[in-house]
């Protein structure tokens, strides 16, 4: 193990001025016999200390042969000079404890993509073969070759990706533009953006939503309202109303199309009072339409802010359709928010990577996208069809489960006689895992059931994995 630096300041007599050599010997021999940890320590080489105080090395290498002739240094051929150890050292082991911050017990993250031997029925990520890194790798290289490009960053995000991103907003009928919309890295960062603009931090979601969109609602001690959400029968209009008349949350984050957890989509009259409620009640609305371009046969579901205006702040994320690793989504703000917005952005990160914002224009602008989704979609309606053959062949009778029609997940709900941590100790027992959604809910969960990704396995593994499943809920259930 090399030996360490000895971190020195140079005390000069007269400051501002030429250091002397002799203002070298006296700060290093100073420091050396105060501080017994500088036992054994390397000196800064001479051309490094040269440079840093802009003099000659001779110098300093005058100053450390003096250092030398004291007996206070060593000199050790191609290696340095070294800080000797003087017999007034007391004993030390050169390694002083340090106080402990004091840390909230958090949770462990989740692991999306486990590898191994396992099938995980509850991916809700897009199987990785199905992406595009081939024509990705193409718009990186081109992106690489243009000088000068990528020179600095913009808190708000790369222009031209901003005006392509208003450009097709719309054109799909939703007014937007450039100077409202902020890059994000995925959409955990663009809830943190406008939570961390908002005034009063209480906030109202659907129950269940995801697990780590409450993780992070929790970790920073927002107040927390969960609206109840069933994926068969949709959502209590009038229940709901009750809750927020009650609670008075002041913004409501909202999945409008195929929800992480459940796979619901929110119907039309559902989306009409919402905005009845929010006007009533006055509370805003951040919409993440992740799921709006997931709908099968290439088909696309408006967006809650083209019914509702500009005051909902509208957000989307490329993340699941292009590449997981390619974290990278907007908000569309307004006139009103965008300095907020930006300025939470600029507190919490300065600003996102140039280079990824850049490829992802080349993808957009080439038209690549487009034909992806095309593509995609013919995918993945082919593994739906599939699940839904496979759940109604190996299911008991009592099992039920949702019918989305797109996104990349499904809801399946099991009799209350089947304990769910049972149920999940013997699937691992035969390399079948299901997710633990427990914490997706606020409070005691209202749904007995669990998530199955049908677009991030291949049709063999679901297959296989869901024969396992439904001989193991026969045999709990007899």
């Amino acid at each position: 193990m090399k030996a360490s630096y000895l971190r020195i300041r140079i005390e000069s007599s007269s400051p501002g001025h030429a250091i002397k050599a002799a203002d070298i010997v006296a700060s290093i021999q100073k420091e050396i016999l105060k501080n017994p940890s500088a036992q054994g320590c390397r000196l800064p080489p001479i051309r490094i200390l040269a440079h840093q105080l802009g003099m000659s090395k001779n110098t300093i290498q005058i100053a450390y042969e003096e250092l030398v002739s004291r007996d206070l240094v060593t000199s050790k051929q191609r290696q340095g000079y070294f800080v000797r150890t003087l017999p007034s050292y007391k004993k030390s082991s050169r390694q002083i404890e340090a106080g402990k911050a004091t840390f909230r017990q958090l949770f462990r993250p989740l692991k999306y993509f486990e590898t191994g031997d396992m099938i995980h029925l509850g991916i809700a990520f897009v199987d990785p073969h199905l992406l595009p890194t081939q024509k990705l790798t193409e718009c990186c290289h081109s992106v690489l070759n243009q000088p000068g490009l990528l020179s600095a960053y913009d808190t708000q995000g790369y222009p031209p990706l901003r005006e392509k991103i208003a450009q097709r907003l719309n054109q799909r009928g939703m007014p937007a533009h450039a100077d409202h919309i902020v890059l994000t890295s995925g959409s955990p960062q663009g809830i943190g953006i406008v939570c961390l603009a908002l005034q009063n931090r209480h906030i109202a979601f659907e129950n269940p939503t995801t697990p780590t969109r409450k993780r992070f609602f929790e970790l920073n001690s927002y107040a927390l309202t969960g609206l109840p959400v069933d994926p068969f029968y949709g959502i209590g209009l009038d229940q709901w109303e009750t809750i927020i008349a009650e609670e008075r949350p002041n913004l409501l984050y909202l999945v409008g199309s195929y929800h992480q957890t459940t796979g619901y989509s929110h119907t039309t009259q559902e989306l009409e009072g919402i905005l009845k409620l929010s006007r009533e009640y006055r509370f805003g609305i951040l919409e993440d339409d992740w799921g709006s371009d997931m709908l099968s046969f290439s088909d696309y579901r408006s967006p809650l802010r083209t019914l509702g205006g500009g005051n909902i702040i509208y957000m989307n994320s490329f993340t699941k359709k292009l590449l997981p690793s390619f974290r990278i989504g907007y908000l569309l703000g307004n006139e009103e928010n965008i300095d907020a917005l930006i300025a939470a952005k600029h507190a919490l990160t300065l600003g996102n990577s140039p280079l990824i914002e850049a490829i992802l224009f080349e993808f957009l602008d080439r038209g690549y996208y487009d034909s992806h989704l095309k593509h995609l979609h013919s995918k993945l309606d082919k593994r739906y069809r599939n699940c839904l053959k496979q759940l109604r062949k190996r299911m008991p009778e009592k099992v039920k489960w949702t019918t989305p029609g797109g996104g990349t997940a499904l809801w399946i709900e099991v009799p209350k006689a089947i304990h769910l941590p049972q149920l999940e100790a013997s699937l691992l027992k035969r390399k079948v895992k299901i997710p633990n959604l427990t914490e997706a809910f606020l409070g005691p969960p209202t749904l007995h059931g669990f998530l199955i990704g049908y677009a991030y396995l291949p049709e063999d593994k679901l297959n296989h994995a869901v024969t396992i499943l439904g001989e193991e809920m026969d045999k709990l259930l007899n």
